[in-house]
Parts: structure tokens; C-alpha cells; sequence
């Protein structure tokens, strides 16, 4: 089979049997070219890298951990560079991703000699024996990475899996093949060798060919669920075991309690749902408020949704882009569509937003009420600047409604827990019922580096960040010693 990690490559850019070319999204013009590798040659970089591993694997933990930290001064150069260009690529207003970027990395250092380090049992060992746990890398890393946050998807698995000995094969979506190629340059600069670290474009078929070679140990995977099935099916059909993280969608529900300070709830949850043309897998993409403040709310999301300006990214006077293709921008529009016609109303005048025509990649805010489970705009992920409201009579049925739904990566709960105890306690509560792999309180949209970022359902499988990051990226070698052997 020939899998495509993206889901559909012509989404984000265009390509042949040889080559791919980035698209500009919002004048569709081309960008820049990147050539595939034979299969052979791909074959040949793959051997490189598992010989550089164990050369890498070889250098102390703490030099390496001085490397990391001289990438964040390499990429820290790189910071008036980086907008514009991805900008360019995927079409972000204000894109940048040097600062999150760079936050990960500094808290991943931090604990990687800590998160890496033996496991003693002295505390029960008995006379004459010694036994610890070793966490020792897997070999090489097959790291597949999306377009929509590139730089902070890349450091969530390349960094770490460096530090921990491990060499990375980097295969970047085609709609950002720049940012893949910075990042490395980085890395390259502060004294990762070449090898041990490579960036490769691939065709679908050779990215089939690279999860099921024998050398690469484990796939990381950023994607669509589609994308994801595709890679776990094509590492399962490979001639040699190896483990599979899967980073995959979202359609993630806030719940709006009747004490919730509405002005700050509104305010993030308008950005939480638009920022990045809701391009991101943790965006809000449905909203459960409580019928008591239903109304009120309603307005107030609504007010500000329409003083967005959309437009050409690289204008500073807009503040929403394009999303990633016009193929996507026809997917969202027929997914609004569909849900008016089921008996959604929808609250924007496309007319307030003169970019968005057909045919192009700008697609209008939307706010969608009267909708109900029936409708694909509540249970299927949009990725787009779109978001669906509805009220709710207590916790008990935003609780089953946030549950109702294939997939589990974050969910957000917006309470007055600061005045009121009882709402702490209902936060609490509401928490331990949810089937996701985060639960905010009062925020949304946002990855800590110290907490475990995963998914449940067809939100994927694994973990990235926080310690978890570095056990996913490792294996444990028991060692067991028997030192006196007389009496």
C-alpha cells in the first residue's frame, strides 16, 4: 500500500512522480521545489543514520544536552527570518513559532538528564546484587510532521529524540518544507552531525517505503486520523516489529458553566476557536453553554468574531488568513453548508468578509447556533475558522455531549473557581468524567512542555513532552548483577 501522511497531498501543494512544489496559499502562486529521492537513495540515507546513531548514541548525555541548548542560540538567530517565510508556506497572519519553540526546548533540556537517568533499586537490593533500568534509545527516528505548527511539532519529537541518542529521519509536510530545513540547519550549526539528523521529502509511496524499512525503529506522526491509519497499517505490514506514536485530530468541546466570567470566557474562546483560521488540532470547535447565560453569551462571541479582518497574511492590518488550500476551504464551506441545511443558523454576513470567494482559500468566520449531534460541524473535526454553539440545561448533559464524539485530545471547562468553591469542585468533577487526553480549566488552545500532551479515541495514541516524551522515545534495558558469586 502507499500511504499519504497528510491525508490528501494535492490539499497542500502539488507534485509528480520526482518532485513536489509548495503553493503559496493565499495567491496560490508557486513557492519552491524540492525533489524526491530515488528509493534506492532513500534506502542509503536511512543506512546512514543508523550508522551515525550509534556513533551519536555513543557521545555523552550531558554533551549532548549543551548541543541542544546551543540549537536554541542557532534558532534563536533565525527569529526575524522565520515569520515571513512560513507565512509564505502555510499562510498563518503574524506566523512565527520561535518563542513556543523555543520554551519547549529550554523545559525538554531541563529534565532530560533527570527523565534519562538510571533506575536504581538500591532501596531493595539484596547483599551481593546490584539492579537498575537503563533508558536506552530505539535507533532511528522516522519523524512525519504536519504543516499548521511545524516548528512546535518538530521540537515536541526531534529534539527529544536526539538527546536521547536516537537519529531522526524528518520528513516534512510539502506545504512547509522550509521550516523542516531551518530547524535542522540549527541543529546542524550547534553540532549534530549531518547524518544523525536528515531531512528528506518524500512522495507517499516513499514515505510507505520509509515506515516499513527495517532500520527505522519508530514513527512519530503528526496528521489527520486518515494519515494515521495509513501509517499504523503500513508499520504493521512491515517485516520487522517497531512502535508507532500517532498524533492525530481533534474536535475539541468547551463548556461555558453559568458562573463563568463572560467577557475573559468570550474572549478566549474566539481566539481558542479562530487563531491560525482554526488550523490547529487542540482549536475549539464546539461550544456548550449553560441555557442561563446562553443568550448573553451568544452576543458577545458573535460581536467580536466580526471585527476580525481577513486577508493577505503578510499584511499587518488583517489578523486572519487563509487556510492551508482551496481544496480545504471548499471542505469547510460544504461542512457549513450541510449543517444550514440540516437547520443550523448561521450568525456572520459572508458579505463582512469580501475575501473569502470561492475559488480561493479564504474562507469567512463562522458562527453556527440551532445545532445538534446530527450535524457533522459537531462531531467531524472542521479545521477551519468555524464553531458550532449549543446550549445545555446542566453539567450532566455537557458532559455527555463533550463525551459524544470519535475523538479525545483536549477539552476545556470555563467556571468562576476563584469565588466560587463549589465550582472547583464541579470543575473536579466534570474532569474525571471526560474522555480526553487534556482538561483545561479557564484556558484552551495551549500545550504545556510539562504535561503529557496525548490523545484518546482517534485522537491518536502515545505521548509527547513532559518525562512521558523522552519514555516514548525509549526503551528500558533491565539490568540484573549478581557481584559476589562466593561465600
Amino acid at each position: 500500500m502507499s500511504l499519504n501522511p497528510a491525508g490528501t497531498t494535492q490539499h497542500y501543494a502539488y507534485g509528480d512522480a520526482t518532485s513536489q512544489t509548495t503553493l503559496i496559499p493565499h495567491n496560490q502562486q508557486p513557492l519552491v521545489i524540492r525533489a524526491y529521492p530515488s528509493e534506492t537513495q532513500l534506502g542509503h540515507s536511512i543506512q546512514y543514520a543508523a550508522a551515525a546513531q550509534e556513533k551519536w548514541a555513543r557521545v555523552p548525555l550531558k554533551q549532548r544536552i549543551e548541543i541542544g541548548r546551543r540549537f536554541m542560540e542557532e534558532f534563536g538567530k533565525m527569529r526575524d527570518e522565520i515569520p515571513l517565510e512560513l507565512t509564505l508556506q502555510m499562510g498563518r497572519c503574524g506566523a512565527g513559532e520561535v518563542r513556543g519553540t523555543l520554551d519547549r526546548a529550554d523545559y525538554m533540556l531541563s529534565i532530560a538528564e533527570k527523565a534519562l537517568a538510571d533506575v536504581t533499586l538500591e532501596d531493595t537490593d539484596k547483599p551481593g546484587f546490584r539492579r537498575f533500568i537503563k533508558r536506552t534509545p530505539l535507533g532511528v527516528i522516522l519523524v512525519i510532521a504536519p504543516w499548521n505548527y511545524p516548528y512546535l511539532v518538530m521540537v515536541n519529537s526531534v529534539l527529544p529524540a536526539l538527546i536521547a541518542g536516537n537519529a531522526v529521519i524528518l520528513k516534512p509536510s510539502p506545504q512547509t518544507p522550509l521550516a523542516a530545513e531551518r530547524f535542522a540547519l540549527a541543529f546542524h550549526n550547534a553540532g549534530v552531525p549531518k547524518d544523525a539528523l536528515q531531512v528528506i521529502h518524500l512522495s507517499p509511496e516513499l514515505t510507505t517505503k520509509a515506515v516499513q524499512n527495517p532500520l527505522i525503529d519508530f514513527v512519530a506522526f503528526t496528521g489527520s486520523v486518515a494519515g494515521g491509519r495509513a501509517v499504523d497499517i503500513a508499520a504493521a505490514e512491515a517485516p520487522k516489529f517497531k512502535g508507532v506514536g500517532l498524533e492525530l485530530g481533534g474536535k475539541d468541546p468547551a463548556y461555558v458553566r453559568a458562573d463563568a466570567d463572560l467577557d475573559y470566557t468570550v474572549a478566549e474562546l474566539v481566539d481558542g476557536a479562530m487563531f491560525n483560521s482554526g488550523q490547529s488540532c487542540c482549536a475549539v470547535e464546539r461550544i456548550y453553554v449553560h441555557e442561563s447565560v446562553y443568550d448573553e453569551f451568544v452576543q458577545k462571541f458573535v460581536e467580536l468574531t466580526k471585527k476580525y479582518k481577513l486577508g493577505d497574511p503578510t499584511e499587518k492590518e488583517n489578523n486572519l488568513g487563509p487556510v492551508c488550500s482551496i481544496a480545504s476551504a471548499e471542505r469547510i464551506r460544504k461542512q457549513v453548508a450541510a449543517a444550514v441545511a440540516a437547520g443550523a443558523k448561521a450568525l456572520i454576513p459572508e458579505d463582512l468578509f469580501p475575501a473569502a470567494q470561492a475559488g480561493t482559500a479564504f474562507v469567512a468566520p463562522q458562527v453556527l447556533v440551532d445545532v445538534n449531534h446530527t450535524m457533522d460541524i459537531m462531531m467531524e473535526e472542521t479545521f477551519g475558522p468555524v464553531i458550532g454553539i449549543q446550549k445545555v440545561i446542566s453539567d450532566d448533559q455537557a458532559i455527555a455531549l463533550m463525551n459524544d464524539s470519535p475523538y479525545g485530545l483536549t477539552a476545556s471547562v470555563w467556571t468562576n473557581a476563584a469565588a466560587n468553591p463549589e465550582s472547583e469542585k464541579a470543575f473536579f468533577n466534570i474532569m474525571d468524567e471526560l474522555h480526553t487526553g487534556t482538561v483545561f480549566l479557564n484556558r484552551c488552545d495551549y500545550l504545556d512542555p510539562a504535561l503529557a500532551w496525548t490523545g484518546v479515541k482517534n485522537s491518536g495514541r502515545g505521548v509527547s513532552l513532559s518525562k512521558f516524551g523522552y519514555d516514548q522515545l525509549t526503551r528500558a534495558k533491565s539490568v540484573h548483577m549478581k557481584i559476589k558469586t562466593s561465600q
